[in-house]
């Protein structure tokens, strides 16, 4: 008897985020990374193969992928698999179906969301966007939802690239990391803002015409014409990186003024751009939305998507969704074939769109682990036992349930530790995650206290939004996730959206009165753990105390 086809594959196959994504009846219930399983940030790969090797597709009814208007594009480079999936298809009767870069992140953003209409706004580096009927490379689109469609609004001007210039001012003035193996640290760049000087060298930045442009998107016709022009991986045509990479020498304190300045003129461009996308949206619709869903890499600087509530009052809610950047768009063309054209109704996600959709593991497979590694002891703890440990200045690594998706842990694989401790910052920085000093740690924080400790309660499951505390004593009360300007990126956590972890955070409440604590990734300059294995690495080649495979109360040290 043939299986009911009622599975959509997505898949995103382009230099980086590679990921494919399942939907079931409309619902996700698959979303793999392929760096998860290389160990190596932002790899490209052949995302056809990590799909045909880890899925059956005999009950899928479409594989959606990403346009490309170049004949061929990325199925030249991988003929084999490609020729496969073909092969498969045509054995299932499934389809190959395209959707647009822009047209896929609009669709992710506002199908995840709780919304039943918004506008909204994708904001990247550059993609393939058939919103205006012409593909073509863009990368501001403006796009509304309104119940199960999404219809485009606007292409804004080619040469605005916020994505690409910060990308260029880290590599080029910072001298740090943009792509494999050590992944992209625009987020160092925020971090280093928080301590400087904004007012310094803003005013420089925001004068100079090449300020956060891309010149000549216009004249590629190849892919290839993108390096020898100065695209997509290269530096930006004109724009003075070397004065400013001379001055970032001069000191630290210099580059975190220039950090600091960057992320001020962002800010002050960024609010600029969405007045006029409003302004002109409801010059377009008729309508003023009261709701915004923000997708693309950009939407990843949370410094500035928390200011949007303050510069756009008339918002009563904004949503980012857990994977915004490109390997989110192996879900958003699901999502639009299954809603949009498809004309099946919204999901209902409840309290929030799950996270949690990566890889999950039985406790024969972590005891697996666990036996097999010598130099360690383990035995069965409860979450009190846990939570005994953090207020001892323990750190604590947590593994359970399906991995979250997206570059932010958020209590799946995890490594927490008491916030109220003046140097577990310190600890944690320069014995876990071997980085910067300056690098800040979120609170994970139970989302009914979230008011009492902040200015303004935004909800943020997936830590999508940078918030300050409401008075200098209480942040004073958790120096370990206080950034240097009274700031944190909070990640806000509900019953709902995850029952195991809002328990321990609640039984650290009931003991210390704090409701929240330190969360960063599992990870030491790698990607987010995925497997029991890759859990049982780190902790053992870090100074992380404990190692916590919480479903089945597994406490491991070492001997």
């Amino acid at each position: 008897m043939a299986k009911e086809k009622n599975r959509i594959v997505g898949i995103s196959t382009g230099g980086h985020d590679v990921s494919y994504a399942i939907l079931k009846d409309g619902r996700p219930e698959k979303h793999a990374e392929l760096e998860r399983y290389t160990r190596i940030k932002e790899c490209a790969g052949d995302a056809v193969e990590f799909l045909l090797e880890n899925e059956d597709l005999s009950d899928v009814s479409h594989v959606c992928n990403l346009i490309n208007p170049y004949k061929g594009g990325i199925q030249k480079r991988f003929p084999e698999s490609w020729a496969k999936l073909r092969d498969t298809l045509n054995k299932t009767g499934g389809e190959y179906v395209e959707v647009g870069h822009h047209r896929s992140h609009a669709a992710n953003a506002f199908f995840s969301s709780p919304y039943h209409e918004s506008l909204i706004i994708t904001i990247d580096g550059g993609g393939y966007c058939d919103g205006t009927g012409e593909v073509k490379v863009t990368c501001v689109t403006v796009w509304v939802g309104q119940g199960n469609k999404i219809q485009h609004i606007s292409t804004f001007p080619d040469a605005f690239n916020p994505g690409k210039f910060w990308s260029d001012c880290t590599k080029n003035i910072f001298g740090l990391s943009i792509g494999p193996p050590i992944g992209n640290q625009c987020g160092t760049v925020m971090g280093m803002a928080a301590c400087g000087d904004p007012v310094k060298y803003v005013r420089e930045f925001l004068e100079d015409p090449l300020f956060m442009h891309h010149q000549g998107f216009d004249e590629f016709t190849r892919p290839s014409d993108f390096v020898k022009k100065g695209g997509a991986r290269n530096e930006l045509p004109g724009f003075d990186f070397e004065k400013w990479a001379e001055r970032a020498k001069e000191s630290e304190t210099e580059q975190f003024n220039i950090a600091a300045g960057l992320q001020r003129a962002t800010e002050i461009a960024m609010r600029q751009l969405i007045t006029q996308i409003i302004e002109h949206t409801h010059n377009v619709t008729n309508h003023k939305f009261d709701k915004l869903c923000l997708a693309g890499g950009v939407a990843l600087n949370s410094v500035m998507t928390g200011k949007l509530y303050e510069w756009f009052p008339h918002f009563s809610q904004i949503y980012i969704p857990p994977v915004p950047y490109d390997s989110g768009l192996a879900i958003g063309s699901p999502q639009y074939l299954y809603h949009h054209v498809m004309d099946n109704p919204r999901v209902d996600f409840g309290d929030c769109f799950t996270p949690y959709m990566g890889g999950e593991y039985n406790k024969r497979e972590i005891m697996e682990v666990v036996n097999n590694t010598s130099g360690i002891e383990w035995r069965e703890a409860s979450a009190d036992e846990v939570v005994d440990l953090l207020t001892e200045k323990k750190v604590v690594s947590l593994f359970g349930g399906p991995s979250e998706c997206g570059r932010r842990a958020l209590g799946n694989r995890s490594i927490v530790a008491d916030p109220r401790f003046d140097d577990i910052k310190d600890i944690v920085n320069e014995r876990v995650k071997h980085r910067q000093w300056f690098r800040p740690f979120a609170p994970s924080i139970l989302w009914e206290k979230c008011g009492e400790w902040f200015d303004r309660p935004i909800p943020s499951p997936y830590m999508s939004f940078v918030s300050r505390f409401a008075t200098e004593p209480l942040e004073d009360k958790v120096p370990g996730v206080a950034h240097f300007d009274g700031t944190a990126r909070t990640q806000t956590v509900t019953k709902e959206s995850n029952p195991w972890y809002h328990s321990f955070i609640s039984k650290f409440d009931e003991k210390t009165g704090v409701p929240m604590i330190l969360n960063t990734s599992f990870n030491d300059r790698e990607p987010i753990v995925e497997t029991p294995q890759d859990a049982m690495n780190c902790f053992y080649k870090t100074e992380i105390d404990y190692l916590y495979y919480f479903d089945y109360n597994i406490l491991v040290n070492k001997s």
